[in-house]
């Protein structure tokens, strides 16, 4: 199918958007990969079945999100499932390698079958706009405070980040994310606080592992994982793009991200789906000014995935070699925009003003209960509240959203 119609781009049109897709990038391998790893040391695996995984879930990542992003023209970054990745550094130690990957199958799956029945899209549908930016908001809350917590570890990077980024936006508010980039990576440099000298490029290969299927895999590995994905990925990620005003249905997003996951599944790829944090790095105005322009992000995000992919563990430990301080307060500091945005969206209605405050201070006390994450619970606390202080939900969309979703389709 052709892809959607877009204007013309210009030159000047990329710079944002490739700056924040590559963001998202350095944010999830500097934040969050580290799981991975630590993952792959409780299951045992070899150097070689652990650079198989970091190939699997990165090239699958980066084609599922350029292949979205291309398709619909809207910033649809996809992301390896952060919540699943620490389930396994405790679930891998009782199963077998491959009956994990006989539950990865069924988990990717039971997703394609979710997006083929577009099922998922009338969950979405039902959430009160309120709502979805109080919970996202509260989703992002510990990032904008990340922004600031730094300093005490690290005052001198952090405060030269902050001061850069609110003189950039004083003066040239649309260079204040590259600026911040830029200058962060000449001081850390310069410090010698990124050591180089000992990366040695090499191409990743692929492992592949047959799998094997079992009922106790089934129960402790494919249904959690399915469950955690699906309330702490794609539930927040499909509300991301809600709250910047993109309406591409969820359907094809989540069998385009299941498909993959299945087919990356025998190589190692426990699962990935619809980013949210770092997806709000390229759906705001901080990627560019005009939303039509900032699918482009996902493109730069989806071959920066697949860069990485290829030469696996050796350049995603370039990222992973970033101080945390670096990675925290160029997320939050990214993210203040929509943290902003989202909470002004929370409060503009007086009627639901109080469920989405609800939802918002659940969602940021990220509540964990029955191995489930806060996103979940933050949501379920909030419509609950909406459901007795208003005494019902939404049984429609907004006519534009249903507009905006049947395009998508």
């Amino acid at each position: 199918m052709p892809p959607a119609s877009t204007p013309s781009i210009r030159l000047n049109d990329l710079a944002h958007p490739v700056v924040a897709g590559l963001i998202s990038v350095i944010v999830n391998y500097g934040g969050t990969f580290i799981l991975v790893f630590q993952a792959a040391k409780v299951a045992g695996l070899s150097p070689e079945l652990t650079a198989s995984w970091v190939w699997s879930v990165s090239i699958g990542v980066g084609l599922t999100g350029l292949f979205l992003s291309w398709r619909y023209r809207e910033p649809i970054i996809t992301a390896w499932s952060t919540p699943a990745a620490a389930f396994l550094v405790t679930a891998l130690a009782t199963t077998p390698y491959a009956e994990a990957v006989g539950a990865y199958m069924i988990s990717a799956a039971a997703f394609v079958a979710l997006g083929l029945s577009g099922w998922f899209d009338k969950v979405i549908r039902l959430i009160p706009p309120g709502i979805a930016s109080g919970l996202l908001a509260g989703i992002l809350l510990q990032f904008g405070i990340g922004a600031f917590g730094g300093a005490s570890v690290d005052p001198l990077l952090v405060g030269l980040l902050i001061l850069a980024y609110l003189a950039l936006k004083r003066w040239s508010p649309r260079y204040a994310v590259v600026g911040i980039l830029v200058l962060g990576l000449v001081f850390l440099l310069a410090q010698g606080r990124v050591d180089l000298s000992g990366l040695r490029l090499q191409f990743a290969a692929p492992v592949f592992t047959m799998p094997e299927f079992s009922l106790n895999a089934l129960l402790s590995v494919a249904l959690p994982l399915f469950l955690i994905t699906l309330t702490g990925q794609y539930m927040p990620g499909m509300l991301v793009l809600r709250n910047d005003g993109f309406r591409t249905s969820a359907s094809p997003i989540v069998t385009v991200t299941g498909f993959g996951s299945l087919l990356m599944a025998p190589f190692g790829s426990h699962a990935f789906n619809l980013a949210a944090i770092t997806a709000a790095i390229a759906t705001g105005k901080e990627a560019h000014e005009d939303p039509a322009r900032r699918w482009i992000a996902g493109i730069a995000a989806g071959i920066a995935y697949i860069l990485v992919g290829v030469f696996g563990v050796t350049l995603a430990a370039v990222f992973m070699a970033f101080p945390a301080t670096f990675i925290t307060t160029l997320a939050g500091l990214a993210l203040l925009g929509t943290i902003g945005g989202s909470l002004a969206g929370a409060l503009t209605e007086p009627a639901s003003r109080e469920a989405a405050l609800i939802t918002f201070l659940a969602s940021a006390a990220n509540i964990q209960l029955l191995g489930i994450g806060g996103a979940f619970w933050g949501l379920l606390i909030g419509l609950v509240a909406h459901l007795i202080l208003n005494g019902r939900l939404p049984r429609r969309m907004r006519a534009e959203t249903l507009t905006g979703q049947g395009a998508g389709k």
